[in-house]
């Protein structure tokens, strides 16, 4: 049986076609992170001594975390996604998105070492931060600067490899767009900015530390 991805020569012996639909796929994720997004803001107002921006930091990292372990974890350990007769969710998920990189149907070693160094490192690390930032913890701006430059890291060579394999991975202007830049690009932007302020912080408190010293 042929499959929709790009290139059309790809080999996907077994391979078995998407049960559910774009909106079926989608929905339940953007609905998940939002209840998620608005549960630890929620939270968050609990605790004390904590900024707009760090509860909105706290939401960045509970959700980028649980994305790791959990959607791009299912990824990394599921070598047979899209040969199972009776997909979960998640397979449905990867198939779907695979529409945007077909790297990943095909198992791609970059792309797959990638994804498992997010999930199994980056993963835990960021849900760690929410816990740093809640806390106060003194090691908080350093561990999102160290996530940070890891994402950016990873981004990098996801992009780069496409590149340099052909870029050719999608099947229509729509997913290139939708899910291999607008997806990923929120990985991009959003450490910039987080790894801009954490650098600053920490910055600043060197020099504090510094002055101490010289009075």
């Amino acid at each position: 049986m042929g499959h929709p991805y790009a290139p059309a020569e790809l080999q996907l012996p077994g391979y078995v076609p998407l049960q559910l639909s774009q909106s079926q796929i989608l929905a339940p994720y953007l609905g998940t992170s939002l209840l998620l997004v608005l549960a630890i803001w929620l939270v968050s107002g609990r605790c004390r001594g904590l900024s707009k921006i760090d509860r909105l930091l706290m939401c960045w990292w509970a959700f980028t975390g649980l994305t790791h372990i959990v959607i791009e974890g299912t990824f990394v350990f599921a070598p047979g996604f899209f040969r199972k007769e009776n997909p979960n969710y998640f397979d449905e998920l990867w198939k779907e998105y695979s529409k945007g990189d077909s790297r990943y149907v095909a198992r791609d070693t970059a792309t797959l070492t990638v994804e498992a160094i997010t999930a199994v490192l980056e993963g835990p690390a960021s849900l760690l931060a929410v816990y740093a930032i809640a806390s106060h913890k003194s090691y908080s701006h350093i561990l999102q600067f160290t996530v940070c430059l890891g994402q950016l890291y990873g981004c990098l060579v996801y992009f780069i490899t496409a590149y340099l394999d052909g870029f050719n991975f999608w099947v229509s202007p729509f997913y290139f767009w939708a899910y291999f830049i607008g997806a990923n690009s929120f990985w991009v932007w959003i450490p910039t900015l987080i790894a801009m302020r954490s650098w600053k912080k920490i910055c600043a408190a060197f020099r504090a530390e510094k002055v101490k010293k010289t009075k």
